[in-house]
């Protein structure tokens, strides 16, 4: 390096090599040049930077940077061309997708790409210079979708700029393609289905008269005329010919369960669990379930065999008080290395939560509490009049959150360690804050079924007899009860024998049911668990992915229909697949910081409304019978 090479030329290099890092590419031209932001073949040209070069400025030039080699690493443009409609309306939210696509894959994989590409999109949407009282007409839709998009890939909100044009356009955006919305998620890895669900996204969005049909690439369909067919015998010729017809059958009865407009749970994610359910005796795939014929009911397709050794119990009706005393004090000693971080996480979200209560005064009032800091002015001059002043307390909803606990046996050792602390931390933490706080933890009462399977095995295995398990549903604390109270009561998840099987849907359920009625104006909901829904009496007598499938039904349900705001954190497993807002952790000492900053995030939403159908809410655990 020369030793006269100027501040802006070193920026230059390490930004041109951190680009071809990014795009792995080692040859890639990088340029700078007054036409910039651009990619090329195999160049990327980029602005100058500044002569004096602020934190600020350089965030947004990586920014830049790191969308074009995003876009050249993981972009087909051949791909994205074949799939691409042809009205200008449809082409702008087809292309502004993608583009969220491609930046949400380097996003989630690295924190700085993440904060260079919110900066980069910052500018972009403060040079359109959108108003806060924009309205439709003038806030173009594309805008709105690629940030709703964007939100929906990497769980962040959209920059300051943006939020106007995405108010502008959320409501209807999510009533209309909520459910392609969701299924972009899982298909953020994949172009072409990505692209897929993009267009299904257009269609319902009313814009499907500008998509034009999917051409047909008959080369990889048919065989070249000149290439004889495979050798075999007339026995294989008709197992194809038969397996062609099962074929066909199977996509007619799958196109006509995507036409039932009424299903909640979207087509792809049926069909892919479908796919995934093992084969019964004679080797075919279970059949589908036939549509329900109540769209909100997420229990539409769930049965459980028998309700009637199901328990609902206090946790210290299952442990005598001298060992519950004992396992808390074994908890303590796990949570001494975290006490300070205890405090500062503690204070953290308190200044989070105190903030908004901020009051403010309004001055210069007839009538009020005097304003002794103008009294000069009648020092001054004695004609002039007092003045007053009247304190205006900031609207903040009172609020209640329910953490509900996977106490299954997959969660032994250290995983339900790091649940219990979370508990711990995150209880004491808001009831600082003046924040109520339930927590519920659920298993089952036996392993491999209970008297619920001795139940149906005496009944003559009846099929399809769907949850097959007693459940068991633990309150560790109540939303009223202080801490000190009930603190002894987590030590309960360190007893050996406790942690069973997992029912994740109904358990989610219950615990929604369990807020619903509760008072406050604000009620949250944090699952804590590691993964998918397990019980081994169930899925050998149903179809193999029957818990998962009404686990995703009640988190869609949850999600989109009722007024309780629902977050998941995963203990050493992505539980991003099934909720939209969710986190992982691996270890005790992120778990604090993983909980404060989702917490933060609800908290720091406005005047966050119930979704549509919220209205009439009723129980629907009772309807799963």
């Amino acid at each position: 390096m020369s030793q006269k090479e100027t501040p802006t030329e070193m920026f230059k290099r390490a930004l041109a090599q951190s680009t071809r890092a990014l795009a792995g590419a080692d040859e890639l031209e990088i340029s700078f040049g007054a036409e910039g932001p651009k990619l090329g073949a195999e160049k990327i040209t980029l602005p100058h930077p500044p002569r004096v070069l602020n934190a600020q400025d350089a965030e947004r030039l990586r920014g830049h940077a790191d969308a074009l080699a995003l876009r050249y690493a993981y972009h087909d443009d051949a791909a994205h061309a074949k799939l691409r409609p042809d009205g200008a309306d449809a082409c702008a939210l087809f292309d502004a997708a993608e583009e969220m696509r491609i930046q949400a894959l380097g996003a989630n994989a690295l924190k700085g790409v993440s904060n260079n590409l919110a900066a980069a999109l910052s500018e972009n949407y403060e040079r359109k210079g959108f108003r806060k009282d924009i309205d439709r007409a003038s806030a173009p839709m594309a805008d709105a979708l690629a940030m709703i998009v964007r939100e929906r890939l990497t769980g962040l909100k959209p920059p300051v700029a943006a939020a106007s044009v995405v108010k502008a356009w959320r409501d209807e955006i999510e009533a209309k393609a909520g459910a392609s919305l969701d299924r972009l998620t899982g298909a953020a890895d994949d172009q072409e289905q990505f692209a897929r669900i993009a267009r299904d996204l257009i269609r319902d969005l009313d814009l499907g008269d500008q998509i034009p049909a999917e051409p047909e690439d008959s080369d990889s369909q048919e065989p070249p005329q000149d290439q004889a067919p495979p050798e075999g015998n007339d026995d294989d010729g008709a197992q194809d010919e038969s397996d062609d017809q099962q074929s066909m059958q199977m996509d007619s009865a799958d196109q006509d369960f995507d036409r039932d407009d009424d299903s909640m749970i979207d087509s792809d994610i049926d069909m892919d669990a479908e796919d995934a359910a093992p084969p019964d005796e004679e080797g075919q795939k279970p059949t589908r379930p036939p549509p329900r014929e109540e769209p909100d009911d997420p229990n539409a397709h769930y049965k459980v065999f028998t309700r009637a050794h199901d328990e609902v119990v206090q946790a210290e009706e299952l442990c005598d008080s001298e060992e519950l005393a004992r396992l808390r004090s074994y908890l303590d000693q796990q949570l001494k290395p975290l006490q300070s971080v205890v405090g500062r996480l503690a204070n953290r979200l308190q200044r989070r939560l105190l903030a908004k209560q901020n009051r403010a005064w309004t001055f210069d009032l007839e009538e009020g509490i005097l304003d002794t800091a103008r009294l000069t002015r009648v020092i001054i001059d004695p004609m002039s009049a007092l003045s007053f002043k009247e304190e205006d307390e900031a609207d903040f909803k009172d609020t209640v959150v329910t953490l509900l606990l996977d106490n299954s046996g997959s969660m032994r050792g250290r995983p339900i360690m790091i649940a219990a602390l979370s508990a711990d931390i995150l209880a004491r933490t808001l009831e600082r804050c003046g924040v109520k706080v339930e927590i519920l933890g659920f298993t089952t009462r036996a392993w491999k079924g209970g008297m619920a399977k001795e139940e149906w095995l005496k009944a003559g295995r009846p099929p399809q007899p769907g949850r097959m398990n007693d459940l068991r549903h633990i309150v560790y604390k109540s939303a009223d009860a202080p801490w000190r109270r009930a603190r002894r009561n987590l030590g309960l998840m360190m007893r050996e024998g406790l942690l069973k099987e997992n029912i994740d849907g109904e358990a989610l359920l219950w615990a929604h049911d369990r807020l619903l009625a509760r008072t406050e104006q604000r009620r949250i909901l944090m699952v804590i668990s590691d993964g998918a829904p397990v019980d081994d009496s169930t899925l050998s007598a149903n179809p193999g992915n029957y818990l998962e499938r009404h686990l995703r039904a009640v988190i869609h349900w949850v999600e989109t229909r009722s007024p309780i705001e629902l977050i998941a954190i995963g203990i050493g497993h992505d539980v991003t697949r099934y909720y939209r807002r969710a986190v992982t952790i691996v270890d005790a000492e992120q778990l604090g910081g993983a909980m404060v900053d989702k917490l933060a995030e609800l908290f720091d939403e406005q005047d966050a409304q119930p979704p549509s159908g919220a209205s009439g809410m009723r129980s629907l655990r009772a309807r799963a019978a």
